[in-house]
């Protein structure tokens, strides 16, 4: 599978829905496969909260390949032998499109921080969409998104119908709950409590070095509703650290090692500030904004959804994408709906792909 990972820079602005605008910005991306002389083979993959433009290959010297390794490459459900796939960073991200911790203009040592623009789920998608006409694409084969991917995907459905033949929306919602948001701000409130944080003013290379334990905190925070009680269950169950004590205050059971683990580790590689941006992009998340209502925002979608939930999501439950298939039906959309049965959890998308895979094979190859 061949792999390309490119940078495009814009000096236009980038308007965003909140009135402000980004100038100059840029998107980094990653391609697999061919593009075809029509330029009509192409799917576009849009990632979660924590992911990258790095969604498939293994780069050299690399131990882990990129997150939806599974679902893509040669011979796979999205077949790089056939399809030209593009993966983005969304902005606000940290792995090198424009976000909080970029620049104040090229060349510059003043970093955005906090005098960063709130960013939505519909600014990311029209930065991307900015993209896609910069590479000359006028047609998209799919949008396949999973949690934040998945709001992509429907965004896409709405703000630019007719332009995607097949949208696949995976473990998301279509506005996000008040339960959500509650756990968002639990998250930003960990990040913004540590000291080490400094209002947004921490040295990067400090905290990648030494990590953040706000950040690490609200890592663990999220774990919680990524992954099911049942999964938690059979997993750890209730043992224990065999070193540690029963009775020592700050002994632990084998699950509270498993999230101080996954916690310390990931500020490492994530940016702080790009988590809380990310995360108030989700919060805000409502297809519904800038219509009378969420139903005429439906009514915008011509072409068709593919909807997969999972029985054991506790993040994004299956009722919610139900909904959006009473939405697709109510003004005769066309829409499939599969709820996948499953206990792990909402991360299911990213951990059980051999559940899905086959529906979105056969739903491409239509």
């Amino acid at each position: 599978m061949k792999i390309e990972t490119k940078i495009a820079k814009f000096t236009k602005p980038l308007y965003l829905e909140s009135g402000r605008i980004l100038e100059p910005w840029q998107i980094i991306y990653e391609t697999y496969g061919e593009l075809n002389e029509k330029k009509d083979n192409v799917i576009l993959i849009t990632h979660a909260l924590s992911g990258s433009h790095h969604a498939a290959g293994m780069y050299e010297g690399e131990r882990k390949p990129g997150w939806w390794d599974s679902l893509i490459g040669d011979g796979k459900a999205v077949d790089t032998t056939k399809y030209f796939v593009i993966a983005t960073n969304v902005i606000g991200s940290c792995f090198g499109s424009t976000g909080p911790i970029s620049p104040i203009y090229p060349g510059s040592s003043e970093r955005y921080r906090l005098k960063f623009p709130v960013i939505t789920i519909k600014d990311m998608v029209k930065a991307q969409k900015i993209l896609l006409d910069f590479l000359g694409i006028k047609h998209l084969k799919a949008v396949i998104g999973g949690s934040m991917g998945g709001m992509q995907a429907l965004r896409f459905a709405v703000d630019y119908p007719g332009f995607v033949e097949k949208i696949f929306p995976i473990a998301t919602t279509y506005q996000t709950r008040p339960y959500v948001i509650a756990i968002n701000k639990s998250m930003i409130e960990a990040i913004r409590s540590d000291c080490e944080f400094k209002n947004g003013n921490y040295d990067p290379k400090f905290i990648r070095k030494n990590g953040l334990k706000g950040l690490a905190a609200a890592r663990m925070i999220g774990y919680l509703n990524y992954i099911s009680p049942k999964t938690f269950d059979k997993k750890f169950g209730r043992d224990y650290v065999k070193t540690d004590g029963m009775f020592e205050l700050f002994g632990r059971f084998q699950v509270e090692s498993y999230l101080e683990y996954n916690g310390s580790s990931f500020p490492k590689w994530f940016d702080p500030l790009s988590y809380i941006y990310l995360l108030k992009a989700i919060s805000l998340f409502d297809i519904g904004r800038g219509f009378i209502n969420t139903k005429e925002a439906f009514s915008q979608i011509k072409d068709k959804l593919v909807l997969i939930s999972f029985s054991g999501d506790t993040l994004f439950f299956p009722e919610e994408m139900r909904e959006i298939k009473k939405y697709m039906d109510d003004i005769n959309g066309i829409c499939e709906f599969y709820e996948i049965k499953s206990d792990y959890g909402h991360d299911s998308f990213l951990v059980e792909v051999d559940k899905f895979e086959d529906i979105i094979k056969e739903e491409l190859s239509k």
